[in-house]
């Protein structure tokens, strides 16, 4: 695709917070749970370690606590086959990382979060804390409204590096991944709408575009719309069915070009824990596009990246390119399939 580099040091680099997440074992509520199991979680860094895995070189920007926490999370950064060449150390005593704890829901229960993150280090990330040399580094930059929304500092922070990626002819992918609990639908319009001109690769649900960006008519014209009025190069919207806690059905449309691209839907997910699996879907396309491939099969890549990591634990996706192109010659194969892999 013409608006992407050749080549770059890195083919993504992400920016957001990372975080540590802390659940009850098993299908437990917080209230009732003695233990949590340890692991950690971040928008933008599941789509860099989903990516990576995939086989595309990524790195994250963020900012860590220097203490025992923020090592943990560092060492998952490395596990996740993400460069930690740009994370920033929080020395001051200040110093926190960002926590939230997630139960897994059953129907008619449903899952639920609650956060501790107020004043975390990475709200302290300031752009002389980033190398100069970054801008040249990739060819693709992402990040999502989560980190325009964790305060100003972080916020101006995100812009500039923005607008210098886009003179070093740098890809922006941007994530509405709106979350009301972080701020307003008003106040995310208004700067979203700030970003928007400068985006190449956009993710946005359509609840989030009629909702939250107040636009109406079909899907097919509000995701056009945003190709129009801002000059986004791809439009892509996931289509997420919910029939229960534990069960999914999932797509998704994408916009490129006057055209629209969408194939079978991944019937009846086995959900383990769909945390992590809009990112999964983002990491999918940005592989499919990084990797040279057609919108059709960045579409493929982000659908089947998603449908696996619905059925496992954790925020982060750990599938394989070849795992993941197994089950997308399942899912477009006619008739009776193997059981097993073997």
């Amino acid at each position: 695709m013409d608006f992407i580099k050749e080549n770059a040091e890195f083919d993504l680099i992400s920016f957001g917070e990372v975080m540590l997440r802390l659940s009850p074992p098993d299908k437990d509520k917080i209230s009732q749970s003695e233990v949590f199991e340890k692991n950690c979680g971040g928008s933008e860094f599941n789509v860099a370690s989903g990516a990576a895995n995939l086989g595309i070189r990524s790195a994250i920007v963020t900012k860590l606590p220097k203490n025992k926490l923020g090592h943990f999370i560092a060492r998952r950064i490395r596990y996740g086959n993400v460069s930690d060449d740009y994370v920033a150390w929080d020395t001051t005593d200040s110093k926190r990382l960002g926590v939230y704890y997630y139960e897994s829901g059953v129907y008619p229960r449903k899952s639920a979060v609650v956060y501790d993150r107020a004043a975390a280090s990475v709200c302290s990330l300031y752009l002389s804390e980033i190398p100069r040399d970054i801008y040249t580094k990739t060819r693709v930059f992402h990040i999502s409204s989560i980190s325009l929304a964790l305060g100003q500092t972080l916020r101006e922070t995100a812009f500039e590096m923005i607008r210098r990626m886009k003179e070093n002819a740098v890809a922006i992918s941007f994530d509405v991944n709106y979350r009301a609990t972080l701020w307003s639908e008003e106040e995310a319009r208004e700067v979203i709408k700030e970003i928007l001109p400068m985006v190449d690769i956009l993710f946005v649900s359509e609840e989030t575009s009629r909702r939250m960006m107040q636009k109406t008519g079909t899907l097919d014209e509000i995701m056009k719309s945003y190709a129009d009025e801002y000059g986004c190069k791809i439009v892509a919207t996931t289509r997420r069915e919910v029939v229960s806690p534990t069960k999914h059905n999932f797509g998704s449309r994408i916009y490129c070009d006057g055209k629209f691209y969408e194939e079978p839907h991944y019937m009846n997910i086995e959900v383990i824990d769909r945390v992590g699996s809009g990112d999964a879907y983002v990491a999918g396309v940005l592989y499919g596009i990084l990797s040279n491939g057609s919108i059709e099969d960045a579409m493929s890549y982000g659908n089947a990246l998603s449908a696996i990591k619905n059925t496992v634990s954790g925020d982060m996706s750990i599938s394989s390119i070849e795992e993941v192109d197994s089950v997308i010659k399942s899912h477009r194969a006619e008739g009776i399939q193997d059981e097993m892999v073997r």
